[in-house]
């Protein structure tokens, strides 16, 4: 992965993946949003109220997905000096909070006709709230220092710790008693939801896969080229 450390053949690279990766996030959202909204049927217990789910639960998965992925840049900008890799971690944290957030807000607007309260002190939704707050001080302590190699490795630090909470949040169903149900999806013995209801589950996920992607590719460009100017206007400022 060391040639991908030279910005100009990411550069080159990303530039031939932006379009795919845009064109496949608009179809594949336009996709599970019909599904989801208007070709899956109602929950007998839910009814329609469960055509949130189909937002909230991808979005939850992209927020341990993206924290992973941040966490695992992290590391290699950490241990091997990879300069992609640290401008990598540094573009996917708010991404990774706007999905948390999303995945919270959903989660809040699903309880309170399910539960009959926006907000409870649950096992799994405490967790959340917590990947949240790593997210937000990743961002703060990457912006804390004037020297820029500083609030990187702080940042790198603060995500290669938080990683703990990744798999408290995936086990925090099976661990504690929590409103939350156990996996429905992900199981050994397979989903345990109606394909009408899995289809647009996966689609959606797909779908914010693609976008992260495609967001992540453009964030790192525009880190690349305003790099390279901050280097002209260094060189020229001294001549």
């Amino acid at each position: 992965m060391h040639k991908y450390a030279n910005p100009t053949l990411f550069l080159r690279v990303s530039a031939l993946l932006v379009p795919w990766l845009a064109a496949a996030t608009l179809l594949l959202l336009t996709a599970g949003l019909y599904l989801a909204l208007l070709a899956s049927p109602p929950d007998y217990q839910q009814g329609e109220s469960v055509r949130i789910m189909y937002v909230h639960v991808p979005a939850a998965w992209m927020a341990l997905f993206c924290y992973t992925s941040m966490a695992t840049a992290s590391a290699i900008g950490l241990i091997w000096r990879h300069p992609i890799a640290e401008l990598t971690a540094k573009a996917t944290a708010p991404i990774g909070a706007s999905f948390t957030f999303l995945a919270l807000l959903t989660g809040s607007l699903w309880g309170k006709p399910m539960w009959g309260a926006w907000w409870v002190w649950d096992a799994r939704l405490t967790s959340v709230l917590i990947l949240f707050f790593l997210y937000l001080g990743y961002m703060a302590l990457e912006n804390a220092f004037d020297d820029p190699v500083r609030g990187n490795r702080a940042a790198a630090i603060l995500a290669l710790v938080g990683i703990v909470n990744v798999p408290i949040i995936k086990f925090s169903v099976d661990w504690w008693n929590t409103l939350h149900q156990p996996a429905s999806v992900v199981r050994l013995d397979g989903p345990a939801i109606h394909p009408s209801m899995l289809a647009p589950l996966l689609v959606m996920a797909a779908a914010f896969t693609c976008y992260y992607l495609w967001v992540v590719l453009l964030r790192v460009q525009s880190e690349i080229i305003a790099g390279k100017i901050r280097g002209l206007r260094l060189r020229q400022a001294h001549g």
